[in-house]
């Protein structure tokens, strides 16, 4: 069975892209730790991150890199943090989210629950971004 990170790849399922190539995708996440929180996957369906070929796995981190650089320039913080836990999706996934500190970046706080149109403007403004680089 598909996991839902390849439904949203084949469009079965919407996201608020902010990234794509042949290989990759990045959206928003639904339930964000911070305004901006944002997943990076391969498009290929792969369960555990470091099950993926080393190539393929070198890909998703320099696209992570260029996703991370457009999510700096639209949510502006001392860094965007970077995770990588690999235990509700079956689908290996990169997490960046814009830190301001080491609270930031804590799945186990509550999560944000933001009005459609402002993830929407967001993933637009990112998307935007990621084009220009």
């Amino acid at each position: 069975m598909a996991s839902i990170f390849s439904k949203i790849v084949a469009g079965e399922i919407p996201c608020y892209k902010v990234a794509e190539d042949d290989k990759h995708l990045a959206f928003l996440d639904i339930a964000p730790v911070a305004m901006g929180h944002t997943l990076v996957i391969p498009k290929k369906e792969v369960d555990y991150i470091f099950d993926m070929d080393d190539c393929d796995l070198a890909g998703l981190m320099v696209f992570a890199k260029k996703v991370a650089k457009a999510l700096m320039a639209v949510c502006p913080a001392p860094k965007i943090g970077m995770s990588v836990i690999g235990l509700d999706v079956p689908h290996a996934h990169v997490h960046l989210v814009p830190v301001h500190g080491v609270a930031d970046i804590d799945f186990g706080k509550e999560k944000l629950h933001p009005e459609a149109a402002q993830m929407q403007k967001l993933a637009s403004e990112i998307l935007d971004k990621f084009k220009q680089l």
